[in-house]
């Protein structure tokens, strides 16, 4: 690792031109948004890029993209941005918001909106890169870049680890990666160890006996048994777990029936579970598990399905590393405009790249709201629209930062 705390970023910044070219990236990522896994369109712009740029560069997990941006001796550093949108019908009002439309996995057709600001991390991201080839005699080493898909479903950091991404691209000695959030723009959070929860989201059905509203006597109601599994399930953060162990237990859907004169004969809900430890992820766990079976049982209906539907790792900062980025960030950036904060009980699978080769990450985020507009939309609404500065500007400030650490700087 190269000795380099506070790197300088004289000579690293952007001129007028770049900074158009970065902003036009933007619009064009964000009018275009593409969901889960389905990023081609995006994959094939990003490769398009690199190949300008000189960026050897190969096709992983399906639509995910890595570039090895190979520069001589030295160490060996991974960023990573995230590419897909979401199924959401966008309301900005910006004059580049999407109008697209996508197709989800059980073939329904939805509007598609980069409403959790991945188009802002690959922008952010690309534009780190043409700095670092621009610049490329004031450093020595190796970045590997990592355009990832499908972050929303848990799916893409799998997939492109699963698909040899470590045995095909320079094993880094860190990875690194950042978030836009409706933070004030120019300001960066992060935190000591753990970052962001665990996620767990799970499928129930429960199954009972369809019947004519009006003779309840001949069927088994599974709205009643499902409506009581919802409420008790809430009773498991608030007395099963000790006020310490930060946990969230979200019933986000819930279907039966077809008519209101009918007992149908099932109901199926969903779950979404957020921790912090393994110990409490288990127990969190167990105790639905129990509660479902429980509130079946007292119904007199047959044991629920319970099944998995995504699952997210905990990402946890390293400690040192965190340390020190806290440190390379204020020195670029200002100290006034880096916060240590908290972990976040939202989830990323960004922790899945560096765990499966047992290297050490960190991960920060970078506001997006602007100067007097402390309560922007958040991650997530259609109206989510961060200000295109700040905000792409501390973005790729923060990657050169991170970046340059670990590369070094020839002065």
């Amino acid at each position: 690792m190269t000795e380099n705390p506070a790197p300088t970023l004289a000579g690293f910044a952007l001129d007028a031109a770049e900074r158009t070219q970065m902003h036009q990236l933007y619009r064009t990522l964000h009018a275009e948004p593409e969901l889960s896994m389905q990023e081609h369109r995006t994959a094939a712009r990003i490769e398009g890029i690199l190949g300008d740029l000189g960026v050897e560069h190969f096709r992983c997990g399906g639509t995910g993209v890595v570039g090895i941006l190979r520069n001589g001796a030295g160490p060996v550093v991974a960023f990573r941005a995230d590419t897909d949108g979401l199924p959401i019908e966008e309301q900005t009002g910006l004059e580049y918001a999407s109008t697209a439309r996508g197709v989800l996995p059980d073939g329904t057709e939805v509007p598609v909106m980069h409403g959790c600001g991945h188009d802002t991390h690959v922008a952010a991201l690309i534009t780190a890169t043409r700095l670092l080839v621009r610049e490329r005699q004031r450093w020595s080493g190796t970045v590997v870049l990592i355009f990832q898909p499908g972050e929303e479903t848990a799916a893409g950091a799998r997939a492109m680890v699963d698909d040899g991404l470590w045995d095909r691209a320079p094993r880094p000695e860190v990875v690194l990666g950042q978030h836009v959030s409706p933070a004030k723009a120019g300001t960066v959070l992060l935190s000591r160890g753990p970052a962001m929860a665990m996620a767990d989201s799970l499928r129930v059905r429960v199954l009972g006996r369809q019947t004519h509203g009006s003779q309840p006597e001949n069927g088994r109601d599974p709205i009643v048994a499902a409506a009581a599994m919802v409420t008790r399930l809430q009773t498991i953060v608030s007395r099963e777990l000790a006020p310490q162990d930060p946990a969230v237990v979200t019933v986000g859907t819930f279907h039966a029936g077809l008519k209101e004169n009918i007992i149908p004969a099932e109901a199926e809900f969903t779950i979404n579970v957020r921790t912090l430890s393994g110990e409490v992820r288990q127990k969190v766990l167990s105790s639905i598990r129990r509660i479902i079976g429980a509130e079946a049982l007292a119904a007199d209906l047959e044991e629920p399905e319970i099944s998995e539907i995504y699952d997210f790792p905990l990402n946890h900062n390293d400690e040192d590393q965190a340390t020190t980025q806290l440190s390379v960030l204020g020195s670029a950036l200002g100290e006034e405009a880096v916060t240590e904060t908290g972990p976040k009980m939202g989830s990323e699978d960004f922790g899945w790249l560096g765990e499966s080769i047992g290297v050490p990450s960190v991960f920060w985020f970078f506001g997006g709201t602007a100067d007097g507009d402390p309560e922007g939309p958040t991650n997530h609404s259609p109206f989510f629209g961060p200000v295109l500065e700040p905000t792409l500007g501390t973005g790729v400030t923060a990657a050169l930062a991170g970046l340059l650490h670990w590369v070094g700087v020839r002065d």
